[in-house]
């Protein structure tokens, strides 16, 4: 792999693959994963799916795009990516985050302070067009160029001059499916530009404007979850069924009998989990249930049409997708009557129904909505479950940050004070908190299973959280001591399964993951069982 810069001119103009990755370049792991003859790799396209699909950026493909077999398909194609790309810059078009993407497109002191921020970057080592500037450079230069007035002079004569092929448009494409939006760049950032940001921008062009997008996001997720209710496909029919089922394992596993209250009318709150939990996790809604039912709290969940689903995968690439899903959430809510809704755990949910929603609400839909880790914190603190931390004795437990939900919005705390109250053998990441490093699933990779894009995300989105929890558990890395790594997210926990899974850390190193409320049943003393099952799933 060649440390040669990238130029902007071969991004538009270079015929065949741009980039070619070698995982020999990229930094290596620690014990027992530092022998390079044991490492991941990266499985090339086959001849057949090269010629089929546009994958001339890196080799890898996120989005499955056929190649445009005329000059007049490439024609089109550009005059559409155009169009989006003025829209991107209007009020009545961008109504979401118009004021941020145009302060990035005027601002930057080219620093490159964000790219020793960017874990893919850093991972790839150091390959150019994973630069977080490198992607917004290329949107900055079409911005001045084709939205500013007198860009096209403009812009030849200040030597930032680009040329708009299919190439380059196939190539940014894909190129926006690079990055896990975790944001760090844009923390970093000493004058608040914000990169992460044009990568989102730049697939609500491809999706909005062109309709280009991942299936798993697109067609497999906000609009099967529009139509069926899930974006797991499953209906509400089928979710009462789920529902059912769970009320009896939950008998099973403690001896608790009890029913999901639902669409209770006038109940304090409506909790939403993201429905992948109840069919991979179901271990965690259950244990939301236990802890729920133990304190006393008035809820529900819906049955509605969306409304047992948090999942908003619109929030990662289409304002509309973003917007419909949104409200559906909200108008559940309103029709219910409770006083909040209540975020299961699931970071991108966090983030979707809160500050992001917060933009295309209409007033009269403004309902509380509080994260569940605020609000198990608080019950905890009121002595309102029976605890002993001492049952979680034989685990050490370690804990990763969802970049929504401490990132962006700065929940940094509770979940540490609800470990602190569970178990006694709880150590920090490093980094942690809001500097912490993205599991690598974040934006949409999580769910992205297609050709070879999950063997990338393993080698480089996912692989400073590989190294990350590797390094904590370092000096009991052995499979004799029982590691946790607690992820009160779903998007999350699917990211590190796929990894674990990926590089066998569960058989040789004996280190499970998990959410945080299993751990929190697992301390309580209602039960003479363990709640907490140590079984790879």
């Amino acid at each position: 792999m060649s440390k040669k810069k990238t130029s902007i001119r071969d991004f538009s103009n270079k015929e065949g693959q741009l980039v070619r990755l070698d995982v020999s370049q990229f930094p290596p792991l620690p014990p027992p994963y530092d022998k390079l003859d044991e490492e991941y790799s990266i499985k090339p396209l086959s001849e057949e799916a090269q010629k089929k699909f546009e994958c001339d950026l890196d080799g890898v493909i996120a989005i499955k795009f056929p190649r445009p077999e005329t000059d007049e398909e490439k024609k089109v194609l550009i005059g559409q990516f155009l169009s989006g790309l003025k829209k991107l810059f209007e009020k009545e078009n961008n109504w979401t985050f118009l004021q941020p993407l145009f302060l990035t497109m005027e601002y930057c002191a080219k620093c490159q302070t964000c790219a020793t921020a960017c874990p893919i970057y850093n991972e790839s080592g150091k390959l150019d067009i994973y630069r977080p500037t490198y992607r917004a450079d290329i949107l900055r230069r079409l911005y001045k160029k084709y939205v500013k007035s007198g860009g096209e002079f403009f812009a030849k004569i200040s030597g930032n001059d680009i040329d708009v092929t299919w190439l380059m448009i196939a190539r940014l494409m894909e190129l926006s499916y690079r990055c896990t939006i975790c944001r760090r760049c844009a923390q970093t950032c000493p004058i608040g530009a914000d990169n992460g940001l044009v990568t989102r921008e730049l697939r609500k062009i491809f999706s909005q404007e062109m309709g280009i997008n991942v299936d798993p996001l697109h067609k497999k997720g906000s609009v099967q979850q529009l139509e069926k209710g899930s974006s797991t496909g499953m209906t509400p029919a089928a979710y009462l069924d789920n529902i059912e089922f769970l009320e009896e394992e939950v008998e099973e596993r403690v001896g608790m009998k009890f029913k999901w209250p639902m669409d209770k009318q006038g109940a304090e709150i409506l909790l939403i989990h993201n429905a992948g939990e109840f069919l991979a996790w179901p271990e965690n809604p259950e244990a939301f249930a236990i802890i729920l039912e133990k304190a006393g709290v008035d809820y529900t969940l819906s049955s509605d049409l969306v409304a047992y689903d948090s999942v908003n995968y619109g929030v990662w690439y289409d304002d509309v997708q973003f917007a419909k899903v949104a409200l559906k959430h909200l108008e559940a809510a309103k029709k219910l009557g409770v006083k909040k809704i209540l975020l299961g755990e699931c970071g991108h949910a966090h983030k979707a129904l809160t500050v992001i929603a917060d933009r295309v609400m209409p007033g009269n839909y403004n309902i509380p909505r509080e994260s569940s880790l605020t609000f198990l914190r608080d019950l905890i603190k009121e002595g309102r479950l029976k605890l002993d931390p001492s049952r979680n004795d034989d685990i050490t437990v370690t804990l990763h940050d969802p970049c929504n939900m401490v990132r962006l919005m700065g929940i940094v705390e509770p979940q540490r004070e609800i470990l602190r109250a569970v178990c006694n053998n709880f150590r920090e990441m490093e980094p942690h908190g809001v500097h912490n490093y993205c599991c690598g699933g974040g934006s949409g990779f999580a769910i992205t299973q297609d050709a070879n894009f999950p063997d990338w995300r393993h080698n480089l989105a996912s692989r400073v959280k590989l190294r990350q929890i590797l390094d904590t558990f370092q000096d009991i890395i052995g499979p004799e001591h029982k590691k946790y790594v607690c992820a009160p997210c779903s998007n999350c926990k699917g990211a590190i399964r796929d990894m674990f899974a990926a590089y066998g850390v569960f058989e040789r190193c004996n280190i499970l993951y998990g959410g945080l409320v299993e751990l929190i049943v697992n301390a309580m003393t209602d039960f003479d069982k363990e709640y907490l099952e140590w079984d790879w799933h």
